[in-house]
């Protein structure tokens, strides 16, 4: 068998920390899955232990998908360099994966138990009464996405518990693209510093006296310069995901008038994941619009300042979602979003707006 040689992302930088999450995220197809994936393989055939392959839909990976969720390993000859040349291949039946080889008559012998289980977040109430106890590894892959189901962090936590159960040897890794700067997970988990961080870093968080530990790393590129970028060379910042690993961002509109006091008809603002964004309903030349920018400082007057913002606040002037108003005001308000009529400071503002748009119809 001929073993393709290839450079993959190096998984024992973020092992050296021990965490019980690893969170990694960075540029598309640099090998975050395949070196995940081996990992946990290699602790089946060494210990018994076996792998949870967390996806957002069920779709993710039955049928054809499931099929392929391993070719990778299984075309680079890694599954027979792991299993001694015992194993060569894998088979997919029910949300299950079994090593496999074929013998002279091109007959299939599969390994009597998987080493791989599949969970779908959407499908997490049926398992719940299921045991895994030889589960070790959970790889939660592609958990950036640009949009996500409805308390999808607390469904991911219910497997989680469905796995773990009152064990504590188990590890996560959280893998995902560049493709979303504002994942609600980031929030959730208060790791509140990822927008920050550069490529190639490793940073830990700790909470508390609780023992919990999370690793974060932006992974650099495996490659400067790849022979097949030239395919994604068009003059959109979007692409810099796929060929250099920064974040992706959409392309706004912009404001490029110059606001005067007298133009602003009223301000409001937005708090989401951390971010204070001012909105202002301008109206110039018979023109009516809303232009979204940063916040410099803290909200003056938060006792009557209208405020959107995820956080339940008893006052009256808070509120939380724009896309459902409740009241006059908000429905004029909204009527900016719902006609498009909102110009933004730049692509991350929109990238924000956009996101916390997104949880308003959630």
């Amino acid at each position: 068998m001929t073993i393709l040689k290839k450079k993959y992302y190096d998984l024992n930088p973020i092992l050296s920390k021990g965490c019980k999450y690893s969170i990694i995220f960075g540029e598309r197809s640099n090998g975050k899955t395949y070196s995940t994936l081996k990992y946990g393989i290699e602790q089946y055939v060494k210990h018994g232990e076996q792998i949870g392959l967390v996806r957002r839909w069920r779709d993710d990976f039955i049928g054809k998908r499931g099929e392929a969720m391993f070719n990778a390993l299984v075309d680079s000859g890694e599954i027979a360099r792991i299993t001694g040349g015992e194993w060569t291949g894998v088979f997919y039946r029910s949300s299950r994966w079994y090593l496999c080889r074929y013998n002279d008559d091109n007959e299939r012998e599969t390994d009597e138990t998987p080493f791989c289980y599949g969970f779908a977040i959407t499908s997490g109430e049926h398992d719940k009464s299921t045991s895994y106890p030889k589960i070790t590894t959970v790889i939660f892959d592609e958990f950036i996405a640009r949009s996500y189901i409805p308390d999808e962090f607390v469904l991911f936590m219910n497997i989680l518990s469905t796995i773990i159960r009152d064990r504590e040897n188990v590890r996560v890794f959280m893998l995902g693209n560049t493709i979303n700067k504002y994942c609600p997970y980031f929030s959730e988990m208060g790791l509140k510093d990822i927008k920050n961080m550069k490529q190639g870093e490793i940073a830990i968080y700790r909470y508390g006296d609780s023992g919990l530990s999370v690793a974060v790393e932006y992974c650099k590129p495996n490659k400067k310069g790849k022979e097949s970028d030239v395919y994604f060379a068009f003059n959109n910042p979007s692409l810099q995901m796929i060929t250099n690993g920064e974040w992706e961002l959409d392309i706004y509109p912009h404001n490029t008038e110059k606001i005067r006091p007298k133009d602003i008809l009223f301000t409001y603002f937005i708090i989401w994941n951390g971010d204070i964004l001012q909105c202002e309903v301008v109206e110039r030349d018979s023109k009516m619009f809303t232009f979204v920018h940063r916040k410099t400082g803290l909200i003056k007057d938060e006792d009557h300042d209208i405020i959107f913002s995820a956080d339940y606040d008893p006052r009256p002037n808070w509120r939380r979602k724009i896309l459902k108003p409740t009241t006059k005001l908000d429905k004029k308000l909204a009527y900016f979003f719902q006609a498009d009529k909102v110009f933004y400071q730049d692509n991350e503002v929109g990238d924000i707006v956009r996101n916390y748009l997104e949880w308003c119809i959630a």
